[in-house]
């Protein structure tokens, strides 16, 4: 039987097909949510070279940072902007003018102006009425517009916000020249078919020339959310390398790409044999170690130990492994220890052109599970005390803050 007939039914998603975007914009934040990750930050160089990457790869638009944080950011976002690569480039900026005349002289082509949204938000961040966010939100679009940039909107918090003030800001917005608009849901509250529901709701009131989505993995559900909305034929879902992102992170990237290209028998226009050279780049660059089992591109994600998992990937791959590791730029392992079974070590063998009599194998496998039981813990315990130092306390600790305090001689106040 042909292997093409054996993943016939790879694709149940056939109904929802119908309604998939004709081209997708994949729209790659890894450079500003991800640099959001606490501990992390992109030097200039860095940035630059996830984004030759990303480009390369396939990817439409890479959102290079908010060039107002920093004179240090503004350069970075320049440089980007000036590498004259295929993908577009988006600079982000709050509804603040400064903010967006920032955007505008970092040279980029594509703005992300965005706004709080639930009354939440607007009660104890922003301290604005919803009148407020309005104009200053129609103010800095239609500023964006003139300055010549591909406008898109995001309000932060959309899913949490009263659905009739959604409807009128983006309205407003849109008409005022945004040509993207951005869902958001910001602390990962959806589910799927709520989120889809919420989408169609959206759509229906607002009618947005083009729409995008943003989600956070707080529940674990982002990708899931944004495959949604893909269904629903949202043309610019966020993305983040690895899933990086403020807290529990964003949609992965690699885990959206493949999901469409194997699932979905979607074309995303990815060179998916390179999204591990990208993984390891952004794993080395932002010093977030990759989970070993991290779909597709952790380090377990072709890995097989169990005896019975062994012979079957030995009989055909397809038995456990959805897909070729090769297609994401992977190799497949396999484990040698407890779990293992007769046919990974006859496997094994035959890299030296050995045999073994049953006796021999019976009392191979034995000193094989001995061995992989006895070895201690130690180093362990020891990697995962570092682990939990290193991420517990990501940030500036507390004997260098007070040292920087001390330097910029700030003193008690007496009474």
């Amino acid at each position: 039987m042909a292997e093409a007939d054996l993943v016939e039914d790879y694709h149940p998603v056939t109904a929802a097909q119908r309604r998939l975007p004709e081209r997708l914009v994949l729209w790659d934040e890894t450079l500003r949510d991800g640099e959001q990750t606490p501990g992390v930050r992109f030097s200039a160089e860095e940035k630059l070279q996830i984004a030759e990457l990303l480009s390369e790869v396939g990817v439409s638009v890479i959102n290079a940072g908010i060039p107002v944080v920093s004179p240090d950011e503004a350069r970075a976002v320049r440089r980007v902007a000036e590498a004259g690569l295929r993908a577009k480039i988006l600079a982000a900026a709050r509804t603040v003018p400064r903010d967006v005349e920032a955007v505008i002289d970092s040279g980029v082509s594509h703005i992300a102006i965005f706004v709080a949204a639930s009354r939440v938000h607007l009660r104890f961040k922003l301290k604005m009425t919803p009148d407020e966010v309005l104009a200053a939100s129609i103010a800095s679009v239609r500023r964006a517009k003139d300055a010549g940039l591909h406008v898109a909107f995001v309000t932060e918090d959309t899913v949490r916000a009263p659905f009739d003030f959604v409807e009128r800001l983006y309205t407003a917005v849109q008409e005022a020249g945004a040509d993207r608009l951005v869902v958001a849901d910001t602390v990962g509250v959806m589910t799927p078919l709520t989120f889809r529901w919420y989408l169609e709701e959206f759509v229906r009131r607002v009618r947005p020339r083009e729409l995008s989505v943003h989600c956070h993995n707080d529940f674990g559900m982002a990708t899931a959310n944004t495959l949604t909305a893909v269904e629903l034929g949202v043309v610019a879902p966020h993305v983040c390398v690895n899933g990086l992102g403020e807290r529990a992170g964003n949609a992965s990237l690699e885990e959206l790409v493949l999901a469409l290209e194997t699932l979905y028998g979607y074309r995303t226009g990815i060179r998916t044999e390179r999204l591990y050279e990208l993984s390891r780049l952004v794993e080395e660059c932002s010093g977030i170690p990759l989970p070993p089992n991290k779909a597709l591109v952790g380090y377990n994600a072709f890995s097989h130990e169990a005896g019975i998992h062994a012979h079957g990937i030995l009989a055909h791959t397809l038995t456990y492994e959805p897909l070729q590791p090769e297609s994401v730029g992977r190799r497949r392992a396999m484990i040698l220890g407890k779990h293992s079974g007769r046919a990974a070590v006859l496997e094994k063998l035959k890299e030296r052109g050995l045999e073994a009599p049953e006796d021999r194998l019976v009392d191979l496998l034995g000193r094989l599970k001995t061995a992989a039981e006895s070895r201690p813990k130690d180093d362990v315990a020891r990697f995962l005390a570092e682990y939990r130092a290193r991420f517990e306390d990501p940030g500036v600790t507390d004997e260098e803050f007070w040292k920087l305090v001390d330097a910029a001689g700030i003193r008690a106040v007496r009474a």
